[in-house]
């Protein structure tokens, strides 16, 4: 529970300390005084999104801190979970700089937005009048049945497993779409992959090929070129190999005359050497080459294969052949693959809706038990505020269609009189009937839940004398195993609170203030005589009051 708040700079805040007890709590004000501040601000401290707006001072930061009795309510995992300090007595501050940029803190240690939302839903619940407008949506409407029936972790269990199956679902398409598509091409593919297949094509060997080639189809060239330049250099007379030898013999002569004379030796010996090993290799090349017109025409032909390939896929290697005829081999195997896939994913869909089924079975049987325990709760409920002839007919049917919560459909209807037919709560309730009925549903849903604090915000909307009088009771009963607060502006609600509190508002100078102080007895008289007769209090409205407190 809520144990003290304190705001600094916030709104028409400028500074506020409360501390606040358990039990019933109600606060009043005129309208326009600030009590939509103060919820403002612990809405804050809850987690919701600030701004600028939100500062008295703009060259000063915001402040707002609260106090929380946790001891109770097993939240030592959610501290654990987000690796926080746990502390029985947790504060929660909220800072909003003037830059606009906002900070949060659990006992002191700096948290997300995301993560103070997840703690606040252990907290506090701030019924508001937009809530109540909530109830006619079919959502609320199941997570009423749903508390009751004790649906909360099958729910869980069911939404955890439908999201796989949405995955294998929405995964199994792509694959089917994916599997159509694929086979369209599937034939051209596979023909272009055993056209390159049967070329058996190896990196580098075009080059090799090339060269080859070029060297079959000139060999009559080649061998006349490399025969002549054998002769020149074997000639017995006059050849170059007889001629250097020569040079060389005349070298020797003269070598020990001078180091100039020995190097010319020593070069035209390297010389000599060097030419006497290119004759060798002439004829060995010579002694190589045949004439063969038939591997001249197989290189040929192999070539002209490559050529018309590269042309085909517009490259100009046969890498780059080879690496298409590998991204289309992987393109063959994938959709082989897919069928797999497609075997594996559908087996896995059948299972999961098994067990959807199942788990949808057991909320649809819970909630089958639920209905009538939460249709005599409100009925009981409700005569008490002035609705002596009220029905619901709570209706869950079975569908095909996966929800989140479950497979059933809801119809929840309602009729406030007798001889009137059922209608749906937003077209046939009214304003006031609205409001007993969300008080009444806010009470049975307090016996399921474990929620500390609750706070009213105007739930007496369209409702006054005896029935005011029977929803302050309510919300006392409720307050023995919860913090109740209950904003309202009628006396019959206010009088019911352990503790009052008036929300004002005040002109200094150019500046204005609000400020939440709770009240004393005297004071409180004061209010509540206030609130029935006006500004303006006489000696019959104090005895009202004093009535209404006693």
């Amino acid at each position: 529970m809520i144990t003290s708040l304190s705001i600094k700079n916030y709104a028409l805040i400028e500074k506020l300390s409360i501390d606040f007890s358990k039990g019933f709590s109600t606060i009043t004000g005129e309208t326009g005084a600030g009590k939509s501040i103060i919820l403002g601000a612990i809405g804050l401290v809850l987690g919701k999104r600030a701004d600028l707006t939100s500062l008295k001072n703009k060259e000063e930061k915001c402040i707002i801190e609260a106090h929380f009795e946790i001891g109770k309510y097993n939240l030592l995992p959610f501290f654990e979970v987000n690796d926080l300090d746990y502390d029985a007595e947790t504060i929660i501050r909220r800072e909003i700089l003037p830059s606009g940029k906002s900070r949060a803190f659990i006992n002191d240690s700096p948290v997300n937005l995301q993560e103070l939302q997840e703690l606040s839903l252990f907290l506090i619940d701030i019924h508001s009048q937009q809530q109540t407008q909530e109830l006619s949506d079919e959502n609320v409407q199941f997570k009423i049945i749903d508390a009751i029936s004790n649906n909360k972790e099958t729910i869980l269990e069911y939404h955890t497993l439908l999201k796989s199956y949405k995955a294998d679902k929405s995964k199994l398409n792509e694959l089917l779409k994916k599997l159509s598509e694929s086979k369209k091409e599937q034939e051209y593919n596979t023909f272009l992959l055993d056209e390159l297949v049967a070329a058996q094509l190896k990196s580098g060997e075009q080059e090799i090929l090339e060269a080859d080639f070029e060297k079959l189809n000139n060999v009559e060239t080649i061998k006349e070129s490399i025969d002549k330049a054998l002769a020149i250099a074997n000639e017995e007379q006059i050849g170059v190999m007889n001629n250097l030898k020569e040079i060389k013999v005349s070298l020797q002569k003269i070598a020990s005359f001078s180091t100039d004379y020995s190097s010319l030796l020593e070069r035209i010996s390297s010389v000599t050497i060097e030419f006497d090993d290119i004759a060798a290799e002439m004829n060995r090349c010579s002694d190589k080459l045949i004439n063969d017109p038939e591997q001249l025409d197989l290189i040929s032909q192999k070539l002209q294969v490559i050529y018309n390939l590269q042309k085909k896929h517009q490259v100009s290697s046969v890498d780059e052949l080879l690496q298409i005829q590998n991204n289309l081999e992987n393109l063959v195997l994938e959709l082989e693959n897919i069928d797999e896939e497609i075997v594996v994913l559908t087996s896995s869909i059948d299972q999961n809706r098994i067990e959807l089924d199942q788990y949808s079975e057991i909320i649809h049987s819970n909630r089958l038990q639920a209905i009538p325990v939460l249709s005599n709760k409100l009925i009981s409920i409700l005569e008490t505020l002035g609705m002596p002839n009220v029905r619901f007919k709570i209706d869950v049917s079975s569908s095909e269609t996966y929800f989140l919560n479950g497979k059933d459909e809801l119809q929840f209807l309602f009729s406030a009189n007798k001889g009137t037919d059922f209608g749906l709560l937003k077209k046939v309730a009214s304003g006031g009937e609205m409001s007993r009925i969300m008080l009444a549903v806010k009470a049975i849903l307090a016996q399921y839940s474990k929620l500390p604090t609750l706070i009213f915000d105007e739930i007496d909307t369209g409702v006054s004398g005896e029935i005011a009088i029977r929803m302050g009771e309510i919300m006392k009963e409720m307050s023995a195993e919860m913090q109740i607060f209950a904003i309202t502006h009628l006396p019959q609600i206010a009088a019911k609170g352990d503790a009052h509190f008036k929300v004002s508002k005040s002109t200094v100078g150019d500046d204005t203030q609000s400020e939440l102080k709770l009240l004393s007895e005297e004071e409180r008289v004061v209010e509540i005589a206030q609130m029935l007769s006006g500004t303006i209090v006489s000696e019959s409205a104090l005895n009202h009051a004093k009535a209404l407190l006693n």
